[in-house]
């Protein structure tokens, strides 16, 4: 695959799947030593952003996290 064709590729994704792939390559390069520029940086979504963030706020039964895992841990592996 040569660099035009990635490109085309590329470009014909929707938006929301091409910030898939530059996040992916943003990953890639911390991974392998290459420092994203400080465009790619601020063109991520703030962790506090993100829709995961708090999904568990409400659970009662997990208000002490390692009381949570020991009885998860028990009744699956009893």
């Amino acid at each position: 695959m040569n660099r035009e064709q990635v490109l085309r590729d590329l470009m014909a994704l929707p938006p929301v799947m091409q910030q898939l792939v530059a996040d992916f390559i943003a990953f890639l390069r911390l991974r392998y030593g290459q420092e994203p520029s400080e465009e790619e940086v601020e063109a991520l979504p703030a962790l506090k952003d993100e829709s995961f963030v708090g999904i568990w706020h409400d659970r009662t039964d997990m208000t002490d996290s390692t009381t949570w895992v020991r009885t998860v841990r028990a009744r699956e592996w009893g």
